[in-house]
């Protein structure tokens, strides 16, 4: 009997084990996926704020609120089945999708680069006086969260495509699940930030004083920061799922010359090589974004921009 039982303990604590490093390599296998959607993930928190700019500042945390429904909504019950029962029955059609997703990434980078240059402002500036009512700002929000969703859902499938069905499933699960937090929190936080420095500003005592009038006016130029970081994290992303699925494709050679840059590099800095040929692929991945990026904004400014404007006239 105390054999027995003695037995059964140990093969619990062996199922155990297994359950503990099965929990370990999908948070790992999360993280990893996770850390190549960053460019979508930083452009995501830079749009979002965008949307309640203006409102009442006691209905921007439900409104956001309802964005973040909304968002995992998209993820987990339409773009997570689209992803898993794309990568069961048709995974040739991955790196082409990834492509077409990663051409956009590009696409938004080099617009907003384009826009930048051009000296132009913010489009929601122009819609400002007459606010649409909070209905149509969380559908359109969740409209544009289903596009940067898709993105973050196609390229986080891709890191772990070659896991079995249903650790891929958890996997993406937990990534949709972790991202939406990471995003609408920071947002959250993000908006509140000129509020609780005005509440600050107002209190007793010039230390705390100074801090919040610090925070009101920290306000737009983090978001201005936030917009460069998220530019730049999407041609570098974009850029590089380019590098990477026209090397899958077999068109070898911008990819190769990258490679034979990046191990150029590595030899010639010693100890530093690693870090330097990851600048190197860095920079060589957002500038192949940006070149991309610029091709397609001219191919839209002279057809798809030229007719509507065209008819708006």
């Amino acid at each position: 009997m105390a054999g027995g039982l003695v037995a059964l303990l140990d093969d619990v604590a062996t199922l155990a084990r297994a359950a503990a490093a099965s929990v370990d390599d999908i948070g790992l296998a999360a993280g990893r996926a996770s850390a190549k959607a960053a460019g979508v993930v930083v452009d995501d928190t830079a749009v979002t704020p965008q949307y309640v700019h203006g409102l009442a500042a006691e209905r921007e945390i439900p409104i956001i609120k309802r964005i973040a429904k909304g968002s995992l909504r998209n993820k987990l019950l339409i773009l997570l089945p689209a992803v898993l029962l794309l990568s069961q029955f048709l995974p040739w059609l991955l790196t082409p999708i990834l492509m077409i997703g990663g051409a956009y990434l590009c696409y938004e980078g080099a617009e907003k680069v384009w826009h930048k240059l051009r000296g132009g402002h913010d489009d929601h500036a122009a819609g400002e006086e007459t606010l649409p009512d909070e209905d149509t700002i969380v559908s359109g929000a969740v409209r544009t969260d289903f596009i940067l969703s898709a993105e973050i859902m196609v390229i986080s499938l891709n890191e772990v495509v070659d896991e079995g069905f249903w650790s891929r499933a958890v996997i993406l699960a937990v990534v949709a699940v972790g991202i939406t937090i990471l995003v609408y929190g920071v947002v959250g936080l993000i908006v509140k930030m000129d509020d609780v420095g005005l509440r600050l500003s107002e209190r007793p005592g010039k230390v705390v004083a100074r801090l919040g009038h610090g925070m009101v006016k920290a306000m737009p130029r983090l978001l201005a920061i936030i917009t460069v970081i998220g530019t730049a994290a999407m041609l570098w992303v974009g850029g590089h799922i380019l590098l990477v699925g026209s090397d899958e494709l077999g068109l070898h050679v911008v990819y190769g010359a990258v490679h034979q840059l990046e191990e150029a590099a590595h030899e010639a800095t010693g100890a530093l090589g690693g870090v330097v040929r990851w600048l190197v692929n860095t920079l060589a991945s957002a500038l192949v974004g940006l070149v991309v990026g610029a091709l397609i904004v001219l191919v839209m400014n002279l057809t798809v921009h030229r007719r509507k404007a065209s008819a708006s006239h």
